[in-house]
């Protein structure tokens, strides 16, 4: 059954390329890579090149069409320190899995000042701004649906698309006590008053943790986006978060982008929606690492 999928999964990216190329794109080999926790990744070797795909039978639909999205805006931003993969083709399930085809970045164990580009990449990549926050369509934080329906006021986003968003689908699914609920509708109802730092909407990679970035032959580059336009801080949470970021990659950035005062004390604010998603996705002791955040700003 996998492997039916795989061979006919490979044929419709190397049918798509021929009529792309207008020639025809043959298979000399085909290899199995990282893809994320959820996902089948394939090097494709051809005449015409190396490609890099990722499909999934099991995934929603839409998954790849809305990662692509994310990539492809990125993609436009004019960035000399940090690279996206440039997306050729993207489909959603069918009769056939939904699936990814982009080009192959070749991983490096990384140069001297590739953490320096990391940082003022990612700086440059926050100044592109929208004119609200949110994103021209929902999408995906690993297997999470985000609510990205535009909104001109950060709070509002924040407390009803993100906070609240979370707590409905965890609500939804693995239960929450009324005293949860009421923790987070009462920190909502605060936000204002805390978040009072002046935002604009930035364009952020919105999944940073230390897997879905890479170095690359040709510098860094940002894979497995959740894109979306934010307070460019909430970047800066999961960053800080997870780890995996040198003290170079930060410093950078603050050299290339300033952050505010007081970023550090946001910076733990906005982990609650990660802790959030990660119990929605795992389960543990994830929400009582949220409600700790929570209270702690009460």
């Amino acid at each position: 059954m996998f492997k039916n999928a795989e061979e006919s999964v490979v044929q419709f990216c190397l049918d798509k390329l021929s009529d792309l190329c207008g020639q025809r794109v043959t298979l000399q080999n085909r290899y199995s890579v990282g893809g994320g926790c959820i996902n089948h990744a394939l090097l494709l070797t051809c005449n015409t090149g190396n490609f890099f795909l990722k499909w999934n039978s099991s995934s929603p639909g839409d998954m790849f069409l809305k990662e692509a999205a994310g990539l492809q805006e990125m993609y436009s931003v004019d960035n000399p320190y940090l690279l996206v993969p440039h997306v050729i083709w993207a489909k959603e399930a069918d009769e056939l899995p939904g699936l990814l085809l982009m080009e192959y970045l070749q991983p490096s164990v990384g140069s001297p000042g590739d953490d320096e580009k990391l940082g003022r990449g990612l700086a440059v990549l926050h100044r592109k701004t929208a004119a609200k926050y949110g994103f021209y369509h929902d999408n995906y934080c690993g297997a999470t649906v985000q609510d990205n329906e535009w909104s001109s006021s950060w709070t509002a986003f924040f407390g009803k698309q993100r906070i609240g968003h979370l707590v409905k689908l965890i609500a939804s699914t693995r239960g929450l006590s009324s005293s949860d609920i009421a923790l987070y509708e009462k920190l909502t109802d605060r936000l204002p008053g805390i978040l009072s730092h002046t935002t604009r909407p930035s364009l952020i990679h919105g999944d940073l943790w230390s897997g879905n970035y890479m170095y690359t032959a040709r510098g860094p580059a940002l894979i497995d986006p959740a894109a979306y336009y934010a307070d460019r801080e909430m970047e800066l949470s999961i960053m800080a978060m997870f780890g995996g970021f040198s003290s170079r990659v930060w410093s950078a950035y603050q050299e290339m982008f300033p952050l505010p005062d007081g970023w550090k004390e946001r910076n733990r604010l906005y982990q609650i929606c990660h802790f959030l998603n990660h119990y929605y996705l795992f389960g543990g002791s994830y929400l009582a690492g949220a409600n700790r955040i929570a209270k702690d700003f009460l």
